[in-house]
C-alpha cells in the first residue's frame, strides 16, 4: 500500500501560557492544544475535521503547514516533514483561513495573483492557463480588476480558493472556509471543492462548524475534542453508530393526541402532524403499520438523524467516558 499524503502519530502540542500572580510575579500554566493525535489521509479524499472551539482543530491545521512545530510525534505531508522542509512543502500545499486572507488588500485581485506567480516561482504559460480555468469556474471575471478590500465576502472568499490553487497543490487545507458566506456562496464554493476533488485528485483538509457542508463535501469524518480524535469514520458510518433513532413524520387527517404506542415517542405535535421517535434497529414498516390502525393519515414519511444531532451525540458520549475515566483514577 502507498503511503498516505498526510500522516500523523502522537502527535502533541502544548503551549506555556505566563499569568499573573500578584504585581511582578508570574506564573507558568501548560495547556495541551493537541493530545495524541495519529491520523492517515489517503490521496484524493475530502476529509471533514471537526470539533468544538478549544478541540485542537486550527492547531492541527498549523501543525500540518510548519507554522506550528509539534511539541512531539511524527508530522508527514507528502512524504515531508513540515518542521524541517517547510519551503519545499509550501510550493505542494493550498491553505485558506476563512477568517484571514492571503491576497493583497489595496491591489486589484488580478495583481494579487500575479504576485503569486513569482511568490511560487510558476512557468508564465503554465500559470495564465491555471488563472483562466480557476477564473472561468469561480466566476472571478467581472471583479479582477477590483481592489480586494472591495470585494465582498463572498467574492474574497472565492479569490481566495484560487489564490490556493494557483500553484496546483497536492493538499488543500481549509479552515472555516464558508463563515459568514450566504448560501448562494456556500454552494459555489462547494460544487468548486467538489470539481477539483474529482478532477484533479486534491486531497482536501476541512475544518467547520457548518456541518452541511462536512454531509455535502466529505467522504469522511474525523471529530475531535480536547486535542484527541473522538470518531473516525463516513459520515453514513458516524450517523449509523450515534444516530440511534430516526423519525416517522406523520400527517393525521385530523389533529389527534400524541401517538402512545410501544416504541414510538412522540417528540413534537403541530395540529394534524407529529414528529415520531423510533430505535433505528426497530422495523419502520412495522410501525407505519400500527399508526395507520390508530387514524386516518394523510401522508407520512421517515426522517434520518440530522448530522448536528449526531455530532452532539458523539460529543456527549465522549465526555461522559472521559469522566468516567477520571472518576477511576480519582478513586
Amino acid at each position: 500500500m502507498s503511503e498516505p499524503l498526510i500522516r500523523l502519530v502522537d502527535v502533541r502540542k502544548t503551549f506555556v501560557l505566563r499569568e499573573r500572580a500578584g504585581r511582578i510575579r508570574r506564573t507558568k500554566r501548560e495547556v495541551t492544544a493537541v493530545d495524541g493525535i495519529s491520523l492517515d489521509v489517503p490521496a484524493g479524499q475530502i476529509c471533514g475535521y471537526i470539533g468544538p472551539n478549544g478541540a485542537g482543530k486550527s492547531t492541527t491545521v498549523k501543525i500540518l503547514t510548519g507554522i506550528l512545530t509539534a511539541t512531539s510525534g511524527t508530522v508527514r505531508v507528502a512524504g515531508l516533514d513540515p518542521r524541517t522542509r517547510r519551503v519545499e512543502l509550501t510550493r505542494r500545499v493550498g491553505v485558506v483561513f476563512g477568517q484571514r486572507t492571503q491576497l493583497w488588500w489595496d491591489l486589484p485581485l488580478a495583481d494579487s495573483f500575479e504576485l503569486l506567480r513569482h511568490v511560487y516561482r510558476r512557468d508564465l504559460a503554465d500559470h495564465r492557463s491555471r488563472l483562466s480555468t480557476l477564473v472561468e469556474v469561480l466566476d472571478l471575471g467581472a471583479f479582477l480588476a477590483t481592489p480586494v478590500r472591495q470585494l465582498s465576502l463572498g467574492q474574497r472568499m472565492r479569490g481566495d480558493l484560487a489564490a490556493a490553487l494557483l500553484h496546483a497543490p497536492e493538499v488543500l487545507y481549509l479552515d472555516e472556509p464558508t463563515i459568514g458566506l450566504d448560501v448562494v456562496s456556500k454552494a459555489r464554493v462547494g460544487e468548486f471543492l467538489r470539481r477539483v476533488n474529482a478532477e484533479q485528485g486534491v486531497t482536501v483538509l476541512l475544518t467547520t462548524h457548518d456541518l452541511a457542508d462536512v454531509e455535502r463535501l466529505c467522504d469522511r469524518l474525523v471529530v475531535i475534542d480536547r486535542g484527541r480524535v473522538i470518531s473516525d469514520g463516513t459520515v453514513a458510518q458516524i450517523k449509523q453508530t450515534y444516530g440511534r433513532t430516526r423519525t416517522l413524520l406523520v400527517d393525521f387527517v385530523e389533529p389527534q393526541a400524541p401517538v402512545t404506542l410501544q416504541g414510538i415517542t412522540a417528540v413534537r405535535v403541530d395540529g394534524p402532524r407529529q414528529w415520531l421517535s423510533f430505535d433505528r434497529t426497530t422495523s419502520a414498516a412495522q410501525l407505519i403499520a400500527q399508526v395507520m390502525q390508530e387514524a386516518s393519515v394523510r401522508d407520512l414519511s421517515i426522517e434520518e438523524p440530522h448530522i448536528d444531532d449526531v455530532v452532539r451525540q458523539v460529543y456527549g458520549l465522549a465526555r461522559e467516558q472521559l469522566l468516567a475515566a477520571e472518576g477511576e483514577d480519582r478513586a
